[in-house]
């Protein structure tokens, strides 16, 4: 796949994020980050929020994105097709998550009562909000379209545990710790949801996946993403990129991604199909 030619009427550098914990979130700490790639790469920089995570893969392939943060299976997507990974985060010490299924606290769900129950996952091509815990169900011989009297997409994990508190779904998936850190999903929900992780209760577990990206275009010059990956993994080293980290990646740290470390998530996506 070639490059996309440069396009000189856009800014110098476009850094692109997901919908998943909201867009009024992504959108409100923007301006840090945006300060500091523009200080990392010494040029102009706009960062945007993708309305799906289809669009935030198809923007840099396109050639509309020069990099930008990416769940598991856009990573997994665009990887196959060229697109180097800089970095991913780490979370607890760790470089994977899982997800959580969870209901409101005091409902009883559990596996054998889904039946006939309403799911609000976050996006089709979301690992932890609908990815792992559709092939994890499928693995058990739960077809989610014939156990769920209701399957809706919420957008984001704030969205879909919110539809949950509200009475508008009963099941709902979030990204959490994996099972090594002693952490549980109540971690995951209190990153989304701060002060809620009691208003919900655990249905089952999935498997680990590996963490989130920054995934670069194929059209970026190998010295401008030196200089991003080099201020990636050094972001942890001041006080306020310890709280851009915090609060807009949900991570202490970012390590080197290894090349093509994602392609093992394509077993799940079709299981997902």
């Amino acid at each position: 796949m070639s490059a996309p030619p440069p396009n000189p009427a856009r800014f110098s550098f476009r850094f692109g994020l997901p919908p998943s914990l909201g867009n009024s979130l992504a959108r409100e700490r923007a301006e840090r980050l945006t300060a500091f790639i523009e200080k990392a790469l010494g040029r102009k920089v706009e960062v945007s929020v993708a309305s799906t995570y289809e669009a935030l893969a198809k923007d840099l392939l396109a050639g509309r994105a020069d990099a930008v943060w990416a769940p598991p299976f856009v990573c997994a997507r665009v990887e196959a097709m060229g697109v180097r990974v800089l970095a991913r985060g780490v979370r607890r010490g760790r470089s994977s998550y899982r997800s959580a299924l969870v209901a409101r606290a005091g409902s009883g769900l559990t596996l054998d009562t889904l039946q006939g129950t309403r799911v609000a996952w976050v996006d089709r091509d979301s690992v932890g909000g609908y990815l792992l815990p559709v092939a994890y169900l499928k693995a058990g011989g739960r077809e989610p379209v014939k156990t769920f009297a209701a399957q809706q997409f919420a957008g984001s994990y704030k969205a879909a545990l919110e539809a949950v508190q509200g009475g508008h779904a009963d099941v709902a998936s979030i990204f959490c710790p994996p099972e090594s850190t002693g952490l549980t999903y109540a971690d995951g929900v209190e990153v989304v949801l701060p002060g809620k992780g009691g208003a919900f209760e655990l249905i089952a577990y999935t498997e680990e996946a590996p963490n989130d990206g920054v995934p670069v275009g194929m059209g970026v010059a190998p010295e401008v993403a030196g200089q991003l990956e080099r201020a990636l993994l050094s972001l942890h080293e001041t006080e306020d990129g310890k709280r851009l980290l915090e609060e807009l990646f949900s991570a202490e740290r970012f390590e080197p991604a290894p090349r093509m470390g994602y392609r093992a998530l394509y077993r799940v996506a079709l299981a997902s199909l």
